[in-house]
């Protein structure tokens, strides 16, 4: 299981595992074109996709990976948006969805092959996940965490607490506890709402100065704009961002909703 409590030995070593693809964003100049057309988002010659292109999801690149869009997600994501939703619809739906994307976060980590013995005596190829990851949570991600431990029940969770500040929109850093070896994990850092990127962003610097290396850090988010997404990987090139959603308008009511503090 990926979510074990032991080192990732590997990290230090030089050793990378290629990152398993969903969707990502356009990455065509022509963004004025593509943005407003059902272009198929291409994802590589092997793995073909009939996911479409979201609005101001052009020009970022890679880094940002966007679950494949289906009928069930776009429910889900509406009835987030919808302000006629009742809370415990509100809070059933985001768990859903929460759930949905923390899978393909473990879906993102490494792995390797192994072969088990079937209660029949048949042997059988399989894939394990390498231990030595962990969860970051920031403030206001209670949510994304349970939806972690539900999947991991024994995985290891460090805490950012971070407030911006209302005029200045400046992040503030008030408490930060990680594992003694979070430099040696895979980090998915957790975080619903992808606005102006600046709490994210802070949040990276933290662990950047506890020894994390950008590119071992996953970032999942429920919905995102494009300029929170870009923000964050301007400032953060090898980073990984996990979202259903990139809009220029984001759900920022989802803390409160959820919640209940509306």
């Amino acid at each position: 299981m990926p979510c074990h409590n032991q080192q990732l030995n590997n990290v230090n070593s030089g050793q990378e595992h290629p990152m398993k693809q969903v969707r990502f964003a356009n990455n065509n100049s022509s963004s004025s074109s593509s943005s407003s057309s059902n272009v198929p988002a291409v994802l590589s010659d092997s793995e073909p996709t009939n996911a479409t292109i979201q609005p101001g999801q052009d020009n970022l690149g890679p880094q940002l990976k966007l679950l494949p869009l289906n009928d069930q997600i776009r429910e889900l994501q509406t009835i987030i948006r919808d302000k006629t939703t009742s809370r415990g619809d509100f809070v059933f739906c985001a768990d859903r969805l929460i759930r949905l994307v923390v899978e393909e976060g473990l879906n993102q980590l490494p792995y390797s092959e192994c072969t088990v013995t079937t209660p029949t005596g048949y042997k059988y190829e399989g894939v394990k996940f390498e231990r030595g990851n962990c969860g970051v949570s920031i403030m206001r991600s209670e949510a994304m965490e349970q939806g972690l431990r539900d999947c991991c029940r024994s995985i290891r969770i460090g805490k950012i607490l971070i407030q911006s500040d209302e005029e200045t929109q400046k992040a503030k850093v008030y408490y930060a506890k990680f594992p003694p070896d979070v430099y040696r994990r895979k980090v998915l850092l957790m975080y619903p709402i992808l606005s102006t990127g600046n709490t994210v962003i802070e949040a990276v610097r933290v662990l950047i100065e506890h020894g994390v290396q950008p590119r071992h850090i996953i970032l999942l988010s429920l919905f995102s704009t494009p300029h929170g997404a870009k923000s964050i990987i301007q400032e953060f090139p090898d980073i990984t961002i996990l979202t259903t959603e990139v809009h220029p308008v984001a759900p920022t009511h989802f803390g409160q909703r959820y919640f209940g503090t509306d």
